[in-house]
């Protein structure tokens, strides 16, 4: 059976599916049989990145699924040695030529990068490059509360989002509090902790009471949240059990025990200090 994702819409106008597929570390032959296979299961959101190195993976997955341009979603990112006006317009038309698309959904600066102070003049670039038709939305990834409030107060212009690192184990409450005040959105990297929480035993007994898988639960509480979120995974099986989360619904107390995960404990780089 396949379960399509409700749509999210962002402060633009425009929509994004709350469940995609990431393909991060996967090569682009594997990406190109995760996104097919993710098209095929009624996932309509793709998420690369320039760094991933599989765009091309990505671009060919999508043309084997036989979908129509309009009906998938797909988002990538300038990398942070592609920061400032003229590498990031480099960066793009790479990954529209390594996709063969005309635009993406959605462009996000991958990372703030603060010490190298371009993300400002990035975020006038991907203005321009939305106003040219290249890019429909722009947002950001892994910044922080004080580089948002930045970014706004110099540009006054919002991100749709801000993709972060988020799962049981780093919640993010303040920041998705930040951004929920904002408008801005919160879309999550890693949102099953890299399957280190599988074997959590709050997580398990919430999942034998719904015939769930842990994940399921894990991406049930992102939706909930009214996060978006971006498992990744390049095993077909994992790919459609990801997105069989919408016949059910968490409880106030299943809510509240994965609360009672929280350890601000994080996997990736510091977003303050990663170059």
């Amino acid at each position: 059976m396949s379960f399509t994702a409700p749509l999210i819409t962002l402060n633009d106008g425009n929509k994004i599916p709350q469940i995609g597929l990431g393909v991060w570390q996967a090569t682009p032959e594997q990406a190109t049989m995760a996104v097919r296979e993710a098209l095929l299961a009624g996932y309509r959101h793709v998420d690369t990145a320039t760094i991933y190195k599989n765009e091309s993976g990505v671009g060919a997955g999508f043309r084997e699924s036989g979908l129509l341009r309009e009906d998938v979603f797909i988002t990538t990112k300038v990398w942070n040695d592609a920061q400032g006006n003229t590498l990031t317009r480099e960066s793009l038309s790479k990954s529209l030529e390594l996709l063969k698309l005309d635009y993406v959904d959605l462009l996000l600066i991958h990372w703030p990068v603060p010490h190298k102070d371009l993300f400002i003049e990035t975020w006038y670039t991907l203005m321009e490059l939305k106003k040219q038709g290249l890019v429909r939305s722009i947002g950001v990834s892994n910044f922080t509360e004080a580089t948002l409030h930045r970014l706004i107060d110099e540009t006054s212009v919002l991100p749709v989002l801000n993709q972060i690192e988020l799962h049981p184990y780093l919640q993010q409450e303040n920041l998705r509090n930040v951004h929920a005040k904002l408008g801005i959105k919160t879309e999550c990297w890693s949102p099953l902790a890299k399957a280190q929480a599988m074997d959590e035993t709050v997580l398990c007994n919430i999942a034998a009471k719904y015939g769930k898988t842990p994940a399921q639960v894990i991406l049930r509480w992102h939706v909930e949240n009214g996060c978006i979120a971006i498992p990744k995974s390049v095993t077909p099986k994992r790919i459609q059990e990801n997105i069989q989360i919408f016949d059910f619904q968490l409880d106030a107390d299943d809510m509240s025990l994965i609360s009672g995960l929280n350890q601000n404990y994080r996997i990736g780089p510091d977003p303050e200090t990663f170059e």
